[in-house]
């Protein structure tokens, strides 16, 4: 039997899910910032650029800027999607993640074409 969904009625409002959405967002973005932050500190480090005077002198140095939190982003946002089909495979809020997916897309996006840029600098 095919269950039938009235979309007209929307009774999406669920505060626990909304909070459990923020909080995967708040980590996956504070997961980024760390990975940023450690490829900071590593690129610093590195013998090839102690003389350089910048600390992205070569190609892994920027590579791994860019590979580094983007890939935690790229991981969370299709997280975030996953979540997404399996609350709404339960019948639940499931536009709380989905827009949670959207966001960290677009956080997602904008962080790979500024260091894309960067790193062709």
């Amino acid at each position: 039997m095919v269950r039938l969904v009235d979309d007209v009625e929307k009774r999406w409002h669920d505060p626990g899910m909304f909070r459990r959405a923020a909080t995967y967002v708040a980590g996956v973005l504070v997961a980024a910032a760390l990975v940023f932050v450690v490829v900071l500190q590593w690129a610093g480090r590195r013998e090839p650029c102690a003389g350089a005077g910048t600390t992205f002198c070569d190609t892994a140095s920027r590579a791994t800027v860019l590979a580094g939190p983007g890939l935690v982003l790229v991981i969370g946002t299709v997280g975030a999607f996953v979540a997404t089909y399996r609350v709404w495979k339960r019948h639940r809020a499931w536009p709380i993640w989905q827009g949670a997916g959207w966001f960290l897309m677009t956080v997602t996006l904008a962080y790979l074409a500024i260091a894309a840029g960067t790193a062709g600098a």
